[in-house]
């Protein structure tokens, strides 16, 4: 039984989980809540990416050795989703806007920073915006929102986008094992957009996340089709 099915002697629902193995055979864990919401276990070591409220029941959690925050939407940067799952020896990582809710408690990021949170864990900021007309507003490339690049000391790299469409600088990643893209039009990348993502950067497992909660449904059975013999597409519920 997962560690996220009993905490502290409290049940809580079961989340879906998957398991990619790092470059020395140890297992990493992806726990999917909804949204942009996620978790990763590392070890004993829990990592929780834009943990929002209403996602997941975050106090009956494992709490947080880290918590990455993308930028500052409702729907990524929640301070009470980020109270419960952490303690005063958490880390919070996050965007210049972000940190404004955190009174200079957080590591800031803008892209293109790297910050080591602990021994065998180095986090690089990577840029996440908009780049079609008419879009640029939802992200502004000037307001430095970021993605991160996780890299373990055995070697695996998690590429997490943020909100983001395709962009020269997540073109320009090398050596991504696991990758996190936005599937949702307006606010980030179409179907298309995300095809090609894939293919420039050659991740060898895709998770599509951040879809879903808006009018246009993103073609996640297309995304399947077109990326076949390309890279390993796992797909969770995070509608």
């Amino acid at each position: 039984m997962s560690i996220f099915s009993i905490f502290k002697g409290k049940s809580v629902p079961d989340y879906p989980t998957d398991t990619v193995m790092d470059k020395e055979e140890n297992p990493v864990k992806f726990t999917f809540f909804k949204h942009a919401s996620f978790a990763i276990q590392i070890g004993q070591r829990h990592i929780y990416n834009d943990p929002v409220i209403q996602y997941a029941e975050y106090a009956r959690l494992p709490k947080a050795d880290l918590v990455t925050v993308t930028h500052s939407h409702y729907d990524h940067l929640d301070r009470a989703a980020i109270d419960d799952v952490t303690t005063h020896q958490s880390l919070i990582v996050c965007d210049q806007t972000s940190a404004e809710a955190f009174e200079g408690e957080a590591i800031v990021m803008k892209p293109g920073i790297k910050a080591e949170p602990w021994e065998g864990l180095t986090i690089e900021a990577v840029a996440a915006y908009n780049t079609t007309e008419g879009h640029t507003d939802f992200h502004p490339k000037a307001r430095e929102d970021c993605g991160y690049v996780l890299e373990l000391a055995t070697g695996l790299r998690i590429y997490i986008a943020g909100d983001t469409e395709l962009t020269p600088e997540m073109c320009a990643l090398k050596d991504i094992d696991v990758a996190f893209l936005p599937v949702n039009q307006p606010y980030t990348m179409t179907v298309d957009q995300a095809i090609e993502a894939v293919k420039a950067i050659r991740p060898k497992v895709f998770y599509p996340y951040h879809y879903g909660e808006v009018e246009e449904k993103t073609d996640i059975e297309r995304l399947k089709r077109e990326l076949e013999g390309i890279t390993d597409v796992r797909v969770f519920p995070m509608e």
